[in-house]
């Protein structure tokens, strides 16, 4: 289907059909096209996005998914009943991705250098804002729920863990402010392309190409903190060499700031993972999406000592110069 509407809406006749990632996509002569759902972004955050993408060429970037017009010139078709947006990528690579880290600070570069203003997909200064309104949401659910016999062992499990986890939001919510009052941003601070949720996954597992329905425009420890979160998850015992490799390479572009680090940190408090495993219970009607996070919550719950100490050593780990940049530690955390 995606390979008729290339050709009736874009006049291009593409090859075989196959599926990249959660997409429809077709092959012509080594160029990748994407069919994107567009519907739940609006038509300024699109232009915005457009507009990034090709500033990223422009700087230098091969491996950017760019928007293709309809013969018509539009940039967004209507077609059974949804919106969507054709992608094109001139140079997708199938290969494994090396020096991740490196890859990535040049990425955050190319973004820092944009001089248009960015309105619709920024997050700048809203992390705040964001997490209160999550963490109220979430705790006005725990409250309605306080006096009635748990229905299950996922909401036992929730009615159990969630002050600790709100101590924890709170903590972080407070390291962000504290950072935001007590320390001065620098160049490498200013807002850059981040990704919504940068995984190991992100930039492609077959394909090595990146997709402008991921980005928003932010603070690069966003994309370093969420990284981080996700290969600590992927193996609590084993993730320090590669977040430690990670991160040298990271440097040896971009050497973080004092700020870079708090509001990194700051990040890597705030409990997403718990977060996003209670959100997701309670608006999937699948039972079986319900077993599995009802078991995700469940070895959440198990490795919170060994989060813990994560948090604790974190920056030892990392080898951040605590001291010199009169970086706060936590005192109450264990290491």
């Amino acid at each position: 289907m995606f390979k008729k509407l290339l050709k009736e809406q874009f006049g291009i006749e593409a090859e075989g059909a196959m599926r990249i990632g959660r997409y429809d996509a077709c092959r012509k002569q080594g160029q990748l096209y994407l069919l994107v759902p567009a519907g739940h972004v609006a038509e300024e955050e699109l232009e915005e996005l457009e507009k990034v993408a090709e500033h990223l060429v422009k700087n230098g970037d091969r491996n950017i998914s760019a928007f293709l017009k309809t013969k018509d010139g539009k940039q967004c078709i209507d077609w059974q009943d949804s919106r969507y947006c054709v992608l094109v990528n001139q140079h997708a690579q199938n290969r494994k991705l090396t020096k991740f880290g490196r890859k990535l600070a040049k990425f955050h570069y190319r973004g820092r250098t944009i001089s248009f203003p960015v309105k619709k997909m920024s997050r700048i200064g809203q992390w705040k804002q964001l997490w209160e309104k999550r963490l109220d949401q979430m705790e006005k659910v725990w409250n309605d729920m306080l006096f009635q016999k748990p229905d299950n062992d996922f909401e036992r499990m929730f009615l159990e863990s969630f002050p600790y986890y709100l101590g924890l939001a709170e903590n972080s919510i407070q390291y962000l402010v504290d950072a935001e009052l007590d320390d001065e941003p620098g160049m490498i601070d200013s807002g850059t392309v981040c990704h919504v949720r940068l995984l190991s996954s992100t930039w492609g597992d077959s394909y090595y190409m990146k997709n402008p329905f991921d980005w928003v425009f932010d603070h690069s420890s966003r994309d370093l903190a969420e990284w981080t979160r996700e290969r600590y998850f992927y193996n609590i015992k084993t993730y320090q060499p590669e977040v430690r490799q990670f991160l040298s390479d990271y440097q040896s572009v971009a050497p973080l700031s004092s700020f870079s680090w708090r509001l990194y940190y700051a990040r890597l408090l705030f409990p997403l993972h718990y977060f996003e495993t209670i959100e997701d219970y309670y608006v999937t009607d699948s039972e079986q999406q319900k077993l599995m996070l009802q078991e995700r919550l469940q070895k959440y719950l198990w490795q919170s000592d060994d989060h813990e100490r994560f948090l604790g050593g974190f920056f030892e780990f990392a080898e951040v110069p605590v001291r010199k940049f009169r970086i706060p530690v936590l005192d109450w955390i264990k290491s």
